[in-house]
């Protein structure tokens, strides 16, 4: 609070409890690792000098530093399937070309090679424990592949872990690469990978809507406008209105996932290319074409490119979109179906759980409830990534991992909750169809309809008498004798109230 001292002992003493409590949390996850392991720990070296690692850990040095310093949140690259895959592919295509180029022997790359198809495969994915959100520019995770590559390359060539001298994480996982071009381009590739299995499910949740308008065409029911009576329509309609405005989402998430298959490989630090030789870009690149059947090209600008996120923005703001769409479809499942007595009722949303625990009987919206706080989360990361995109400074993003972060938990919790909604909620959905059709029945909505026929003065009349006199239009409309009883069902058929009609009727009299 604003205006509140708080002496520096105890500033001191909040900072010694702080790290009192981080050496504890690390010191019990290498216990727990140590009690894994029967061999114990061994010495590796960095710039900072040796540390434990422990021997059954493919990781290394690098990994450890990274897991002590940055205990920031609860996702864990292990966590991100995909991610992980990126960073595999992205690890092959470079050993690819360095081997091509002769900077890499046959023995290391056969191994590396094994290593990152392992990998690729979902094998020693536990082996990732770092934060995905960490300063460095993403290093941390870029090391902890390389460690685990090398670890493993090293098994597979009969070494032990830690005998670097034979297959380095910098020296030949990392050659002819950066941080700043490998990372983002696994990156690229993950949130790819990712984009495909999204649109997936996303489509089987379309579909879910599509069957609701199919088994609720012929249902009529009122059209509303800023919570008020409109016109008719049916069910169907507003279940493939549903569907519709969501398929239309599609082509944006698949033009903003295109800019994914751009990537910066070959860049290394700054874009200039320092440490790899003359053609390794190009021949990087076609290697991770030919891995993953896709058509990934080489930026034109390495150096303008590489501090650039923009990529992340675009498709964040994709899936922000869908959130939008999808939160607005949940708002107004729960209002159709609120009552059940004393709301609109027209549909039924599947119970799956009591709503309190104090009023019996009560049932909420439980899942068009989640699906939208799940909305607001994306919507949420959508600000962090624009952000830390904006955040970049000369040439590199150091704010990377948080967009990354951001973009692949928005990708899985939309998907869990596309999962969620159409099983437990979408398919399940009945109609009250008699409540429907008396809501039409007796609403002042209907003179709408009338208006091509007595015009908007008179029809204005008929709202305003049925609002005083608590009468139906179609009751008023009959004894102005304004239409006989078979033109005014003519009009209000539901056939001819739901699309455009052209109707040759004339009003007997106006009032």
């Amino acid at each position: 609070m604003a205006g509140v001292h708080i002496p520096s002992v105890a500033l001191g003493r909040l900072a010694h409890i702080f790290l009192f409590e981080k050496i504890i949390t690390i010191t019990i996850k290498l216990s727990n690792v140590k009690n894994n392991c029967q061999n114990g720990f061994r010495v590796e070296s960095d710039l900072l000098g040796t540390k434990e690692v422990p021997e059954c850990a493919l990781y290394g040095v690098q990994t450890l530093r990274g897991m002590e310093n940055f205990e920031i949140s609860k996702f864990r690259l292990c966590d991100y399937p995909l991610f992980i895959k990126g960073l595999a592919i992205t690890k092959l295509g470079a050993a690819m070309a360095n081997h091509e180029m002769g900077l890499l022997t046959d023995e290391q790359y056969e191994a590396i090679a094994q290593a990152c198809r392992e990998i690729m495969e979902g094998k020693h994915h536990d082996q990732f424990p770092v934060d995905l959100i960490q300063g460095g520019a993403g290093t941390t995770t870029n090391m902890n592949a390389n460690e685990v590559i090398a670890n493993r390359a090293l098994e597979i060539m009969g070494h032990k872990r830690g005998e670097y001298e034979y297959c380095s994480p910098n020296d030949h996982v990392n050659r002819s690469q950066s941080t700043n071009d490998a990372y983002p381009t696994a990156i690229h590739i993950g949130m790819y990978f990712s984009h495909l299995r999204f649109v997936e499910h996303y489509k089987v949740l379309i579909e879910a809507f599509r069957k609701k308008g199919e088994e609720f065409k012929s249902i009529v029911k009122m059209g509303r406008t800023q919570l008020e009576d409109a016109v008719p329509m049916t069910l169907g309609q507003t279940f493939n209105g549903f569907a519709s405005i969501l398929a239309d989402e599609i082509k944006h998430l698949e033009e903003a996932a295109a800019d994914f298959l751009t990537v910066n490989m070959g860049a290394t630090a700054i874009g200039t290319g320092i440490c790899a030789e003359p053609g390794y870009a190009e021949k990087c690149v076609e290697a991770l074409r030919k891995i993953t059947g896709w058509d990934i090209c080489l930026a034109e600008d390495l150096v303008g490119v590489t501090p650039d996120t923009s990529c992340m923005v675009g498709y964040s703001s994709a899936l922000k979109r869908v959130a939008t769409k999808v939160s607005k479809i949940c708002n107004d499942l729960r209002l159709l179906a609120s009552g059940p007595r004393c709301g609109l009722g027209e549909i039924n949303l599947p119970p799956m759980q009591p709503g309190s625990s104090i009023m019996p009987g009560k049932v909420n919206p439980v899942i068009p409830e989640v699906m939208s706080q799940i909305c607001y989360k994306v919507m949420g990361n959508d600000v962090c990534v624009t952000m830390a995109s904006e955040a970049a400074q000369m040439e590199l993003n150091a704010m990377e991992p948080v967009t990354a972060q951001c973009d692949f938990e928005s990708v899985e919790i939309m998907i869990n909750g596309f999962e969620t909604l159409r099983i437990r909620c979408i398919e399940g959905i009945t109609a009250n169809e008699e409540k429907c059709r008396s809501y039409v029945h007796n609403s002042i909505g209907v003179v709408t309809a009338l208006n091509p026929v007595i015009g908007y003065k008179n029809s204005t009349k008929i709202a305003k008498e049925a609002l005083e006199t608590g009468k139906s239009v179609y009751q008023l409309v009959l004894d102005h004798g304004i239409l006989s009883q078979e033109e005014l069902d003519t009009i209000l058929a539901p056939e001819n109230m739901i699309k455009p009609v052209k109707l040759d009727i004339k009003p007997r009299k106006l009032l």
